[in-house]
């Protein structure tokens, strides 16, 4: 660590370097933390937790017993064993006796991703309410079709207010908080437990793409500068081994911009039959539209943090990870593991993506993304775990489970016995 220190004060380790190798080592030493103790107010099965994505500070639970609960994990409420143990009881929760509670479970509770001022919950009772989280009031509320088992918002939009909502009716609809109305309906799906994952693209009729767990890549693709610093190479050397290339290109540019060259390739038509056309929408072909990413029901997704790859469990008890660009299964050999497959389960990631974290019946396992191999093992609750989430600022993760209880596990550290008061400042030498 202090070589490290030293390189990085030298200059030769570069900041972000530097940065990243100390929340990799203290990821590494996540245990079920000594320090920190979150007291849960539900008593029922902890069914989702986030912290904001603003200040990652407040954690938002909602759990079986429809309540849901934030907590402040940056200040502690109380403090025990001489002030070694901080208890951290929650702020405020909502329940069914709440104006404008839910009545049944409580199945997705996430954050407005901008600002901590908002809190979405999605309930089996069919309802989402958009809460107001200064006045615990609901502001905005959608009545679904069905049960509402899984909420999502875009964490990187800036024009729109959308809430994708998954229930168990087969189609997957957009809700907009500023009118309060459904903005789209997609559909597509045969049931919920038709294995499919779909990609939509809402200023399209139909979704565009199906992942199918056959087509296949090995490997990852190069990072985005190393692939254009490869294109760019590869373009000069065909204008060095051609100059009259870049002569005809010239010439092709001056016609186009004097109005003799008008005539477009047939790359930028479409026609409106032939095979051109299925390429605009492949997932509505009857061949590809059959297709599937699991043997059974897809039960947890998780983007990495960069976007460029998708991780996918079932409950065939399989973990695949998925390339977002090319649609293919990266045939990353996950351990064998137990997956719930009556619920949905949520999955984690680390910042850089290496690590993902997967509830597995009663353990929470941290798996190598790139080798499939388990890293970490986190044991600690009595019943099946539901769902987890890592705080990027602190490098700590959160489980909530049929338990009722939310385990904090941090990095470990040293706890000094303060019975007697703190150390004092002295030295060895005698008097």
């Amino acid at each position: 660590m202090w070589r490290e220190i030293g390189d990085r004060e030298t200059g030769k380790i570069r900041p972000n370097l530097f940065a990243n190798r100390i929340k990799w080592n203290r990821t590494e030493r996540l245990q079920l933390s000594n320090h920190k103790d979150i007291v849960s107010p539900h008593k029922g099965s902890i069914n989702s937790l986030q912290v904001d994505l603003t200040e990652g500070r407040y954690l938002l639970s909602g759990a079986s017993d429809a309540s849901a609960a934030i907590f402040d994990i940056q200040r502690a409420t109380e403090y025990e064993g001489g002030g070694v143990i901080a208890k951290h009881k929650c702020i405020f929760s909502v329940d069914k006796q709440h104006e404008g509670g839910h009545r049944y479970s409580i199945s997705s509770a996430i954050w407005y991703p901008i600002d901590t001022g908002l809190f979405i919950t999605g309930s089996y009772d069919h309802h989402i309410n958009v809460w107001d989280t200064n006045t615990t009031q609901v502001v905005v509320n959608f009545k679904m079709p069905g049960k509402v088992y899984r909420t999502a918002m875009s964490s990187l939009a800036t024009s729109h207010m959308l809430i994708a909502a998954g229930t168990e009716d087969v189609q997957v609809r957009l809700c907009d908080i500023a009118s309060g109305a459904f903005a789209h309906t997609l559909s597509g799906h045969r049931g919920g437990c038709d294995g499919a994952i779909r990609f939509w693209d809402i200023r399209r009729a139909g979704c565009f793409l199906v992942l199918d767990q056959s087509l296949s890549q090995l490997g990852r693709r190069p990072p985005i500068l190393e692939r254009s610093a490869t294109t760019k190479v590869s373009t000069t050397k065909s204008l060095l081994t051609s100059p009259s290339s870049l002569t005809k290109a010239r010439a092709s540019q001056k016609k186009l911009a004097n109005g003799s060259g008008m005539k477009q390739s047939s790359i930028c038509k479409f026609p409106a039959k032939g095979p051109m056309r299925q390429r605009l929408h492949p997932g509505m072909l009857s061949s590809q539209d059959r297709a599937t990413a699991h043997y059974g029901a897809v039960t947890g997704l998780k983007v990495t943090e960069d976007g460029m790859y998708l991780l996918s469990a079932g409950s065939d008890s399989r973990l695949r990870l998925w390339d977002v660009a090319s649609g293919c299964n990266t045939l990353v050999n996950f351990e064998t593991v137990r997956l719930q497959s009556s619920k949905p389960i949520q999955l984690a990631t680390t910042q850089s993506s290496d690590l993902i974290f997967v509830p597995c019946m009663t353990t929470v396992k941290a798996f190598d993304v790139w080798s499939g191999k388990t890293s970490l093992t986190f044991r600690g609750h009595y019943e099946c775990v539901n769902c987890c989430w890592f705080n990027f600022q602190d490098q700590e993760l959160y489980t909530g489970g049929n338990d009722r209880q939310i385990l904090v596990w941090s990095p470990s550290q040293l706890i000094f016995d303060e019975v007697d008061g703190p150390a004092h400042d002295q030295d060895n030498w005698s008097d």
